[in-house]
């Protein structure tokens, strides 16, 4: 089958298309033919620096997949070939996912909403589950709570807005002035234009944010925060100079890394089918373009998310 792989590190120039033999699905596992492969930040730092893996050798990149059951290993009682499914295979192990097929534990997936394209769902489940992971599972998002989500235009923080609202929360995001109406069309309250305004003057009494920034903007984000706020942060796992910062002033700091999850998907697809969560698709490129895709997203700015679409012969 083909698959995007690479030779060593390096920039978006390593990567390319490779010849490899299909998997087999094992145990608990299915085998996905693949339509779609959504690409994330986490795949650049991967392919530059082995990311979390930390080895000496690069791994098969990408998490994202949307697409059809193809087969189904011993012990598989949830999903059966021909079922359209979404996911996030293994993360945060090694998953392969920008390539024709890729094996899956059945529980790392879910049925793909009707609503969706494979292209629009294979967008979801990184960034959708890094969203809920962060303002469900660990800040616990209630109705009337005040929700900063920083970089609100991009791949996670789009979908967080969405999550956030559909919570029942007063939502505040930031993002440059061109993107305003859209992160309002997604049901922010208010946008921050953080290349004009300092964040920590126009947002106060914040329950929770979710820096998806990284860098200085943790230690900033704690000056927005009311007595027993949380900023849950998703870009730098520095963190424990930062919760120790927090601690004596009432407040918390949670570093969060995404893990793959069955029933998390199922409660994002719920929300699509409510009308709740819509993932936005900036540009979806062909497979053998993944080195394209990777420089877009390291631009920045990108509004949503960059997938790759896989053609089959």
């Amino acid at each position: 089958m083909r698959a995007i792989g690479q030779e060593g590190f390096g920039g978006p120039e390593v990567l390319r298309i490779v010849e490899v033999e299909r998997p087999e699905a094992g145990p608990a596992e299915v085998l996905v033919r693949i339509a779609a492969a959504g690409v994330n930040p986490t795949d650049a730092w991967h392919r530059s620096s082995g990311g979390l893996s930390g080895g000496d050798r690069p791994v098969r990149l990408g998490w994202d997949v949307s697409g059809v059951v193809e087969a189904v290993g011993p012990g598989v009682t949830t999903l059966a070939p021909g079922d359209e499914v979404f996911g996030m295979p293994r993360h945060p192990r090694p998953a392969g996912c920008y390539a024709e097929y890729v094996t899956s534990p059945a529980r790392h997936l879910a049925r793909k909403p009707s609503g969706l394209t494979h292209v629009q769902a294979a967008a979801l489940p990184l960034a959708g589950l890094t969203a809920w992971q962060a303002l469900v599972d660990t800040a616990d998002v209630r109705p009337g709570q005040r929700v900063l989500i920083h970089a609100a235009a991009g791949g996670v923080g789009h979908l967080a807005v969405q999550i956030a609202k559909a919570r029942g929360a007063h939502v505040i995001g930031t993002a440059r002035s061109a993107n305003h109406a859209f992160v309002r069309g997604l049901g922010a309250d208010e946008v921050i234009d953080y290349t004009e305004t300092d964040f920590t003057d126009a947002a106060r009494e914040i329950d929770v944010v979710v820096d998806t920034v990284g860098g200085a903007y943790g230690p900033r984000s704690l000056k927005t925060l009311r007595p027993g706020g949380i900023v849950v942060s998703l870009a730098s796992p520095a963190e424990a100079s930062l919760a120790d910062a927090a601690r004596p002033l009432g407040l918390r700091s949670q570093f969060m890394i995404v893990e793959a999850h069955g029933e998390g998907l199922r409660q994002l697809a719920s929300l699509v089918e409510a009308g709740s969560l819509r993932p936005e698709v900036s540009a979806s490129l062909p497979l053998e373009q993944a080195a394209e895709a990777h420089d877009l997203i390291q631009r920045g700015g990108t509004r949503g998310k960059v997938v790759l679409t896989v053609e089959h012969g």
